[in-house]
């Protein structure tokens, strides 16, 4: 009776009998075409409404996201083997850290580099010094003796960096290195790419030998990066991952940097740096 498709006999009213299968179908659908027409009615009317707009939006490409954050190593790989596969002219990468890489890290690399120069693509590394005494680094720079391959070093780097044809940049934002950033905003990675020069202008070409001499004075350039961030108040842990080596090497330099200025003490020690004039120099 509710839906109406019962009804009272008028014969008998202790009997109800069935509406007919047609008039119950129809009772049924005329609500829903009823509700059709008008929400066709106003999709017709929004289409109109946003019609004279549509031209503002009218690209002669798919747009793109400016920053887009990437989760997880499939995530993050997958854009970058994308990025390295369409780059066409230079790629540029930091790779902070001189510690030994695993074994499939540095395949994986080989894989995505060797493409890249087959089909003449430019590439300059920047590396910290400790790299120079890795030998499975050494062993994966030996693999790119072209002149378009270009590796130089520096006593310290902040974090990983990859620009593919000042088109568009990768950035770690946790220290796992699980979430990066993808930049495409053309301002973010012309800036970025000024921060790479900068650094590049500075290091040592590896071609060029070992850049750990001993000056006069018996100290040699790492020590004097390390004692440049003692002075600024780092601890050992940090001071090692700043410089891409262990913390047992880091004290090890440390003790040696004590012995040649004559310390006693790490309170003694930083005062002697700043009395030297070590930092004064110009390495």
């Amino acid at each position: 009776m509710e839906f109406a498709l019962l009804h009272p006999d008028p014969d008998d009213a202790k009997w109800l009998r069935p509406v007919p299968p047609s008039v119950a179908l129809a009772q049924r659908l005329n609500p829903i075409e009823r509700e059709i027409t008008e929400q066709r009615r106003m999709s017709i009317a929004l289409a109109e409404a946003f019609e004279p707009y549509m031209a503002l939006g009218a690209q002669d490409t798919a747009p793109t996201h400016s920053i887009t954050v990437l989760e997880g190593l499939d995530r993050i790989n997958a854009a970058l083997d994308l990025a390295t596969a369409q780059c066409q002219t230079e790629m540029l990468t930091v790779q902070p850290s001189g510690r030994r890489s695993p074994e499939n890290r540095l395949t994986e690399a080989l894989e995505r580099d060797r493409p890249l120069i087959e089909r003449g693509v430019r590439i300059r590394t920047l590396y910290q010094h400790t790299a120079r005494f890795i030998p499975d680094r050494l062993g994966y720079m030996d693999h790119f003796t072209d002149g378009k391959v270009e590796y130089r070093t520096i006593d310290e780097l902040v974090e990983r960096l990859i620009i593919c044809d000042e088109a568009v940049a990768f950035i770690p934002i946790r220290d796992d290195r699980q979430v990066a950033l993808e930049l495409r905003h053309p301002g973010l990675v012309r800036y970025l790419i000024k921060v790479f020069e900068f650094m590049w202008a500075r290091a040592v070409p590896l071609s060029a030998g070992t850049p750990y001499e001993t000056d006069p004075d018996g100290i040699t350039d790492i020590q004097h990066s390390i004692a440049k961030l003692l002075v600024e108040g780092h601890v050992d842990e940090a001071i090692a991952r700043r410089l891409g080596m262990n913390v047992r090497t880091c004290r090890a330099h440390i003790a040696k940097l004590a012995t040649a200025l004559g310390s006693g003490s790490r309170a003694q020690l930083g005062y002697l740096i700043a009395q030297s004039g070590i930092l004064d120099k110009d390495h």
